[in-house]
């Protein structure tokens, strides 16, 4: 049953992602339609995008950073067999990405941004810790 609510949250973890590429594109595909962003001016560069376009972005961008980790080590904790501190820490993680994204989305502001991302870091850290441990415990 553990593995159930760590796959749980590797899928709301990829949910994530593709509910902002979704958002990103109610956001590029009207404006191009509309003329008010053209192709020629967007196909090497981002600088004629808006800031609402740059944040939703770079929210977009920051899931292939902390959350390609946590793939990795949640794939190694389903082959090893996750532990409950182990869902846990990955639902909190999964939960720091939110905050971060929805910060990233809303007001950008800065320290709260930076504060979430922390926050996922460090679980993130506590996550593989655990897993090199019970690799080690095992030899």
């Amino acid at each position: 049953m553990t593995s159930f609510w760590l796959i749980a949250a590797i899928l709301a973890q990829g949910a994530l992602a593709l509910g902002l590429l979704w958002y990103l594109g109610t956001i590029r595909l009207p404006m191009v339609m509309k003329g008010e962003v053209r192709i020629d001016d967007i196909a090497l560069e981002r600088k004629a995008w808006p800031k609402r376009e740059w944040q939703a972005s770079n929210a977009f961008d920051n899931q292939f950073q902390l959350p390609v980790l946590f793939y990795v080590g949640a794939g190694l904790a389903l082959y090893f067999g996750p532990t409950p501190f182990e869902i846990v820490l990955a639902w909190l993680f999964v939960a720091s990405r939110y905050v971060h994204a929805f910060v990233h989305i809303t007001d950008n502001h800065v320290v709260r941004r930076f504060a979430a991302y922390l926050v996922g870091l460090l679980l993130l850290c506590v996550f593989w810790l655990d897993l090199v441990a019970r690799l080690l415990l095992t030899l």
